[in-house]
């Protein structure tokens, strides 16, 4: 496996292994919100919207995106921002297609971006997960790469 910066040939592949990936996250999110927000969230299907957000952040003039590759396939992917003034480095959007899930392909996309955040001068990384049983495995991997957590209350009510 190796990482390498993201081309937009790359695209449909980033999208399909995201799609697949972020499945399980979904179901999870749905079980654990109120039906009517999750409903105003997704209207469409999450994989609507899911499949413009990659699109928009790998199409993005403020975001980098590298990809891994193992064996001539994208298996996963990466993209981060920069806030200079602020001088942190933000993971926006990370995911492994779950074929190769548990490899060490998300933890080294992760460490990969911590380096190049490093070199960039930036002082702080930061990461945003959801606390839902669907996220687990991502902040087990943020967790054991030595991210810390600021505990955050979010509330959602439909209207």
């Amino acid at each position: 496996m190796h990482i390498e910066p993201y081309t937009p040939h790359q695209l449909d592949a980033v999208i399909r292994l995201s799609l697949r990936a972020w499945g399980p996250v979904f179901d999870s999110i749905q079980n654990a919100m109120d039906a009517d927000v999750y409903q105003a969230f997704y209207p469409d299907n999450w994989r609507v919207s899911q499949q413009k957000a990659v699109e928009d952040v790998c199409a993005g003039e403020d975001t980098n995106v590298w990809v891994a590759i193992d064996a001539g396939s994208t298996v996963g992917f990466v993209a981060v921002k920069l806030d200079s003034e602020s001088s942190m480095g933000e993971i926006y959007m990370v995911a492994v297609d779950p074929d190769f899930q548990g490899q060490g392909i998300g933890s080294a996309l992760i460490e990969f971006t911590l380096d190049w955040m490093k070199d960039a001068g930036m002082s702080v990384a930061m990461v945003e997960t959801g606390g839902d049983p669907g996220h687990a495995p991502a902040r087990r991997t943020y967790e054991k790469l030595g991210f810390g957590l600021l505990p955050i209350a979010r509330y959602f009510k439909k209207l």
